[in-house]
Order: structure tokens, then sequence, then C-alpha cells
């Protein structure tokens, strides 16, 4: 995997500035080595198991940090930026599933809205005698 410059957000900045750090490696092995993907992965896992959170993963931290971008606008371009993918084939995934969240809320409101607002529908059918 490449190296990407990806902004760091200002509460992680904090956090960094406040961490001792290697030179160019933000988070290290208890051996003072930096992590492989592979490595980080599962020293996070054994953290939510530690903490009873078995659903919990740092890919899922990552797919959910691209939902809630996704779902603030982010297009797909952006995400494929923000999150460092070699390819773009995520990021419509992302961008759908957002899209579907938004338009079912709006759906939702709809059905929820003022019935008699209406006012250019009949409320009720013209009765019709049999002929």
């Amino acid at each position: 995997m490449s190296q990407r410059p990806i902004p760091i957000l200002p509460e992680l900045a904090k956090i960094i500035e406040a961490s001792p750090t290697g030179d160019l490696t933000i988070l290290m092995t208890k051996w003072g080595k930096p992590f492989t993907a592979n490595g980080f992965g599962g020293w996070f896992r054994d953290r939510c198991n530690e903490a009873v959170l078995p659903q919990c993963s740092a890919h899922g931290l990552r797919k959910a940090g691209a939902a809630i971008v996704a779902e603030r606008g982010a297009t797909d371009r952006q995400l494929v930026a923000m999150f460092g993918w070699e390819s773009s084939r995520q990021a419509p995934i992302c961008s759908a599933a957002a899209d579907r969240k938004r338009l079912a809320a709006e759906a939702a409101r709809l059905m929820a809205s003022d019935h008699t607002a209406n006012t250019d529908r009949p409320t009720e059918l013209p009765h019709r005698e049999n002929a």
C-alpha cells in the first residue's frame, strides 16, 4: 500500500501531540516498532475482546467513519481520498447506503406529514350507484 497524505482531524492531532510516538509512526507495538496492518488488526481485536465487544473491529470503525462521511454528503472521490482505498469500488457502496438512509427518512416524513393539507384530492371517493 502506498503512503498517501490523509488529513488528521483536530481531536486526533491533540491526542497524537500528547502521546509518545515514533519518528513518523503514530501507532507502535509494545516493542517500539510500527504496527503492520494485520498486526494492528489483531491487537485491536484483542482489545475489543477484552472489553467484551466482539462485534467491534478496526475495519468496522473505518467502515463506520466512511458511512458517517457519506451520510454527510461526501462524494465518492472524497471517500476514496479520505479512506485511502486503492480502488473506487467501495465508495459507491457507502454512498448508496447513505442515499437509501436519507431517502427512507424523507419518505417517512412524507408518511407522517399532515394528511389534511392536500386539498387537491377528495377525502372520499364519490358514491357510485350500480348501473
